[in-house]
């Protein structure tokens, strides 16, 4: 019986099939239910095939991880594109980051934690940083107490990402009650102080930085 439930994959058709199947596993049955051997179930292959494409439990979900992040930063830019630089891209962005981490928060759980996933992986970390610079054109020109202090950039992207990221994650961990439909209470510029922008900043074009996710530390020296 197990024999004829298998499926036939071309080499490069696995790969994207195991991830696929991954994600579907994360939404219906959470992060504890995902396996090698469960993901390949799903797929309708042999428990080891997936070793032919991942390093182990971890490379798979990492590449489970990286295309979450490709879809956080498509949900980001879906509003925000529409707006003009400023304020009104800068809510529309924080909503479309709030509303991904609630409507797929196990999936949010794995892209964010170093001990499912490997975040030295070249393709996390391009997809990562993807998301980060949404973040990062909305933080650009930001107008606030700490527009003159020493690291303004990274105080200013760090300090929307705090407030954004925070909110998500007490909504999820059930810290914050949801509203009745299970969305936020508030959307995330609901939340938020009524910030300006700069005067005389190009908001449309944010300054070349070093990857803002994996070299935190040394950057965020002289506080």
């Amino acid at each position: 019986m197990l024999k004829e439930k298998r499926k036939t994959y071309h080499h490069g058709d696995l790969k994207p099939a195991l991830i696929a199947a991954g994600l579907r596993l994360l939404e219906d049955r959470g992060l504890e239910a995902l396996s090698l051997r469960a993901i390949a179930a799903e797929v309708g292959v042999s428990h080891t095939a997936p070793k032919n494409h991942f390093d182990g439990l971890k490379g798979l979900l990492t590449a489970i991880a990286t295309e979450g992040f490709r879809r956080h930063a498509a949900e980001m830019r879906r509003g925000a594109e529409a707006e003009p630089p400023g304020k009104a891209r800068l809510q529309a962005a924080c909503d479309g980051y709030l509303r991904f981490a609630l409507a797929h928060p196990e999936l949010f759980r794995l892209m964010f934690s170093r001990t499912l996933c490997n975040h030295d992986d070249p393709e996390l970390r391009r997809a990562s940083r993807a998301s980060y610079e949404v973040l990062r054109g909305i933080a650009h020109g930001l107008d606030w107490d700490k527009a003159g202090a020493p690291g303004a950039p990274w105080r200013t992207e760090w300090m929307l990402w705090s407030l954004v990221h925070g909110y998500a994650m007490l909504l999820i961990e059930g810290q914050i009650a949801r509203a009745p439909d299970g969305g936020a209470p508030f959307p995330a510029s609901g939340l938020m102080p009524d910030f300006g922008y700069l005067a005389g900043v190009d908001l449309s074009a944010p300054p070349a930085m070093a990857d803002p996710v994996s070299d935190s530390a040394a950057r965020s020296r002289g506080r």
